[in-house]
């Protein structure tokens, strides 16, 4: 903040702070000069850029303290052990502590350069509520909301195409919510999904909105994404999905945001689109980088294409190691299909 800034808050603010600094002091003179001491700091503290936060520090932090979401939750979501988490947030809490990190919301003119981690803190909030990582219901309808609402705001605020992105990436997802269990609660694929049951005006937003970031050539990996679940959500039948299309749309997060977990997808996809030994080899090179060995759906993965591919054995091996790396009830039980499906129950488990 420089000093016509400073000035600029001292035109338009000052006889609120008097005001309020006569009702607390109970003296014209005191609080006049309480005042000028104040800004006088002002003039010469705030010109200091305070230490930057490392955004793998600034996004658990803000999960942890503002959202409220458990450690063991923000550990999923960045496929960390929970210790090593725990050690990360304490670490940025402490940074925060002795550098004296003022806690201050952000003014309009912040906010473009903030929007990444904000947007990454909506998002994997969303993720939490979409696909929860423990208890009984695979989904939290109150954290999809809240994401959504935030997103709505958001858009309100700075109507980026990144943020259109995000919410349109949302609100696809957010269309199959009801597809996605059984009566019972338990996980339907999106290949067996009843598609009659996905809510159209969702899908029908969320296409809107890919369309308009996508014309702005501005976007980046959330409309991307977004564009993904837009063919899917535009596929009359999972036999009528254009994988061709959606491997292509990988290959551009691929350069945008390479991940393992994209590589993991695009590896799905290119099985879909061409044949499942190929999708398989791309799965098992991942696993064997060391990459993705603790995500549970990288090994559900792999056992289904040895399922397909009739290696029951190897198979069986993918979806147990799968069930030991999930907690979640519905994960659970749909793993141990899996493994019934193959002739025999999971033993011990």
């Amino acid at each position: 903040m420089n000093a016509a800034e400073i000035e600029s808050i001292y035109r338009t603010e000052s006889r609120r702070v008097f005001a309020t600094l006569v009702r607390l002091l109970r003296d014209f003179d005191s609080a006049e000069e309480a005042m000028h001491d104040a800004f006088a700091a002002a003039m010469k503290q705030w010109p200091d850029c305070h230490p930057a936060i490392d955004p793998k520090v600034q996004v658990p932090l803000t999960l942890r303290e503002v959202c409220g979401m458990t450690t063991e939750e923000i550990a999923r979501a960045f496929l960390v052990p929970p210790a090593t988490m725990a050690q990360r947030i304490v670490r940025g809490k402490a940074k925060i502590r002795d550098a004296g990190i003022p806690y201050v919301l952000p003014s309009l003119s912040d906010i473009p350069q903030r929007l990444e981690s904000v947007l990454s803190v909506i998002y994997l909030v969303f993720n939490e509520g979409y696909s929860a990582s423990s208890g009984e219901s695979l989904t939290r309808a109150d954290l999809c909301d809240e994401a959504i609402r935030l997103a709505r705001l958001l858009m309100e605020l700075l109507p980026d195409p990144e943020v259109m992105g995000l919410l349109a990436l949302m609100l696809l997802h957010e269309s199959r919510r009801a597809a996605r269990l059984s009566v019972r609660g338990d996980i339907i694929v999106l290949e067996d999904q009843d598609r009659r049951r996905w809510d159209r005006e969702l899908i029908d937003e969320g296409v809107r909105l890919v369309e308009q970031s996508l014309r702005s050539k501005r976007f980046g990996a959330y409309t991307i994404q977004a564009a993904i679940s837009a063919v899917h959500s535009e596929a009359a039948t999972a036999a009528a999905t254009d994988w061709a299309q959606i491997v292509a749309l990988y290959d551009v997060l691929m350069r945008a945001d390479p991940s393992p977990v994209v590589e993991l997808n695009r590896a799905v996809a290119i099985a879909m689109r061409d044949d499942v030994a190929t999708g398989l080899a791309i799965i098992d090179d991942i696993l064997e980088r060391g990459d993705l060995q603790a995500y549970y759906l990288a090994h559900s993965a792999r056992g289904e294409f040895l399922r397909r591919l009739g290696k029951q054995r190897e198979a069986r091996c993918a979806f147990e190691q799968a069930l030991a790396l999930t907690t979640h009830d519905s994960e659970r039980r749909f793993l141990r299909a899996k493994l019934d499906s193959l002739g025999q129950a999971a033993s011990g488990q």
